[in-house]
């Protein structure tokens, strides 16, 4: 890529950034966007509507950067919880990282590559030279200048362990700290029990009864069984969706009088009013779900699995880490998710369907990935003018056109890639809804981390692999030995196109973030268009499946380039200080926490870390191999291993608390408990905490003498 389409497409982009900064500006103080902007303080009564016209209104501002940046830690935490925390944590430390990174990278390492000979470039016409220019490959080989290289690459390592290190620790003490802060949950009290043998004479409620109360007699305190309801869940689906349409009718004209008929389609059978006919197909949709909630209470099929709860912590983190049989197949414990973070759908699927939903979802993202190589392979076409001439030599008139040719190669392709990259996390999320995890914080943890592992190998080792070393793909499984070498020489020969992908995706997509584009043309015609109104609003919860991999990946991309390609780090370092500010004001004034992992994101973004230093160790010792410095390729060798037994210190000091809370924790906050009078009411409702919401009444009739209580009753003891 030439310079002077990098510049075309940073001025795209930039002022793109510009133009949605200053809408967000302006359409943020308009009383109709408040839904839009500020969902989250309409939800909390923070902010009211005002439709006083002031001229204040029409001119934008910054006020908003300095409320976003105001508030502190402990602000941002009781406004969206520790994963809020945890999301910001990444753009600290990413600007930590990066700051430092600039600092060596473009003070010491671009000049260094700057003033090589090694591609005989002509500096008269600059704007037309390759940005190679700025990459190590500018450097000479076997030049001594390659051990500035060598020495940034081990201090560069030294850095972002010790700041990787800082965050586990402050985060693992956070995660401790938010626990012992935090009001008894159900969560901490209960288990999920699974593979529960079925005894002759006995169903599995008693099964469970028996058992625990045997061999738990001190701690156990109640119990609730999961039932079928896929057919329950169904009818309430369509009970909710005719009441939406039919409050849908009466809002648009009570007293006009609408006609339908009540035959096939509405097309045929008797003339009859669309109102009265819809109310009575609720009630009559109602009473099927009441009559099916009574008959799953009384006869329903039970799931071999219960939500078992204990009377202490202590007592369920014990149940929880002993094998309760001699059989490792049956009386499965695990950690129970918050009630309201339940996927309830889990549950009706048998082990053989989830073992079978497992191997369809690794079918699926494998033939999701292949089929993802073709936008992949299009765009490298297009960052190669000479190729797509080839290819398309009707195009070569038009592709003649400097500016043309600039915004083809400079701006194009990281915008195409990005619009199929969107298509990912919806999808990666509803593989994993399908996968067997019991909540829905576990699918967005899966969705995570599958979008990050495909993000990393379709749009960074596919780019790489489909340029000059993709024919040689085989031959790179068939001789791992080659594999070092072989990246070394395809990533620098595509830092330009990452870094059009920087300020593509990265400025441009964060900003978008602001204005919120999607939900304003939504919000306009629901005001303009729809008669719908905002009874049933609900206030977003942020998409950490799509966001985290995003933030993580540009932070391979700058790992991996900083000694290669240093032009890339301000980009990223403006990308962060942009992302930063945006998502603050965003977790404090849009999105709404719907379930709380506590911090569990955070392994990770270390382990993408620690991933992203062993594949710029691997490419630097391929690299000073092929500049021909031997020595400090070989010296290169110990630093993979010494990040992975850094690796591996942090997983044994930090990733335990991560997956359960020590004995020390929980008996202190037991005992805390103890004095507290409140305790008697909670674990009275604990009793009822899991009871499955289809079990419910929901009466939408006008006829509402209907239940409130839940129909499936727990045993306790």
């Amino acid at each position: 890529m030439l310079v002077s389409a990098l510049l075309t497409s940073v001025g795209i982009n930039l002022g793109t950034c510009i133009l949605f900064f200053t809408l967000y500006s302006i359409l943020r103080k308009q009383p109709g966007n408040i839904y839009v902007y500020a969902p989250r303080l309409i939800a909390e009564g923070k902010s009211q509507l005002s439709d006083d016209f002031n001229l204040e209104r029409l001119l934008p501002s910054a006020g908003w950067v300095q409320r976003a940046w105001q508030p502190s830690e402990e602000d941002l935490l009781s406004a969206a919880g520790l994963d809020g925390v945890v999301l910001m944590r990444i753009f600290i430390f990413s600007l930590r990282v990066f700051s430092f990174a600039v600092i060596v990278g473009i003070g010491i390492l671009l000049p260094v590559n700057y003033l090589g000979n090694q591609l005989s470039i002509d500096f008269s016409d600059l704007p037309n030279k390759s940005l190679d220019i700025f990459s190590i490959s500018n450097v000479d080989n076997g030049s001594k200048r390659l051990w500035i290289h060598f020495s940034a690459v081990y201090v560069f390592t030294g850095v972002v362990c010790y700041l990787l290190y800082y965050e586990y620790k402050h985060i693992s003490s956070k995660r401790i700290t938010y626990f012992y802060a935090s009001k008894p949950q159900p969560h901490q009290f209960t288990l999920l029990v699974r593979g529960i043998p079925l005894s002759a004479g006995k169903s599995f409620n008693d099964s469970v009864e028996s058992f625990f109360t045997e061999f738990h007699p001190s701690t156990y305190l109640s119990h609730i069984m999961v039932r079928q309801t896929n057919k329950l869940q169904n009818l309430i689906r369509d009970e909710q969706k005719l009441y939406k349409r039919l409050v849908n009718l009466k809002s648009k004209n009570p007293a006009q009088k609408k006609y339908t008929r009540d035959g096939f389609l509405g097309l045929f059978g008797r003339r009859v009013d669309i109102v009265d006919h819809h109310e009575k197909k609720l009630e009559d949709l109602q009473e099927n779900v009441r009559r099916e909630q009574l008959g799953v209470s009384l006869t329903g099929e039970e799931v071999p699995a219960a939500f078992v709860s204990f009377k202490s912590r202590y007592g369920s983190a014990v149940a929880l880490h002993i094998q309760q049989s001699t059989n490792p197949t049956e009386w499965i414990t695990e950690q129970a998710p918050e009630p309201h973070d339940v996927y309830w759908p889990f549950f009706s699927a048998s082990f053989i369907q989830r073992w079978v939903s497992k191997l369809v979802v690794f079918v699926a993202c494998f033939i999701l990935t292949v089929l993802f190589l073709i936008p992949v392979v299009f765009v490298q076409g297009l960052t190669n003018l000479k190729q797509l001439e080839a290819y398309l030599p009707f195009l070569t008139g038009i592709l003649a056109i400097t500016f043309v040719s600039e915004i083809i190669t400079g701006y194009l392709p990281s915008l195409i890639l990005q619009l199929f990259l969107t298509m990912v996390p919806p999808i990666m999320k509803m593989l994993s809804s399908i996968q067997g995890y019991t909540s829905n914080s576990g699918i967005l943890r899966s969705a995570c981390t599958k979008v990050l592992w495909f993000t990393i190998w379709n749009i960074f080792f596919a780019n790489v692999l489909s340029g000059s070393a993709f024919s040689q793909f085989f031959s790179l499984v068939l001789e791992p030995k080659n594999i070092p070498a072989k990246l070394a020489a395809a990533v620098p020969a595509q830092a330009s196109f990452f870094i059009a992908y920087v300020v593509t995706s990265g400025w441009s997509s964060v900003s978008s973030e602001l204005f919120r584009m999607i939900p304003l043309i939504c919000d306009f015609i629901r005001r303009h268009c729809s008669s719908s109104t905002y009874d049933e609003f609900e206030v977003p919860s942020i998409p950490y499946h799509s966001e985290i991999p995003k933030i993580l990946f540009f932070g391979l991309l700058g790992i991996t380039y900083f000694f290669l390609a240093p032009l890339i780090l301000p980009f990223l370092l403006a990308y962060y200080c942009i992302g930063y500010i945006i998502f603050r004001n965003q977790l404090l004034n849009v999105y709404e926490p719907k379930f709380e992992t506590g911090g569990k994101f955070w392994p990770i973004v270390h382990t993408s870390t620690i991933f992203s230093l062993i594949l710029m160790h691997i490419l630097a010792f391929g690299l000073f191999g092929l500049k021909k410095l031997p020595l400090a390729s070989s010296l290169c060798i110990p630093l993979p291993i010494v990040t992975l037994l850094f690796n591996d210190y942090c997983q044994k000091r930090f990733l335990p608390i991560f997956a359960d809370y020590p004995a020390e924790c929980l008996i202190k906050k037991d005992r805390e408990d103890q004095n507290d009078p409140a305790m008697t009411e909670f674990l009275e409702n604990l009793v009822t905490a899991y009871g499955d919401p289809s079990m419910m009444l929901m009466q939408h009739s006008s006829n509402d003498d209907g239940y409130a209580s839940p129909l499936l009753q727990s045993r306790e003891v």
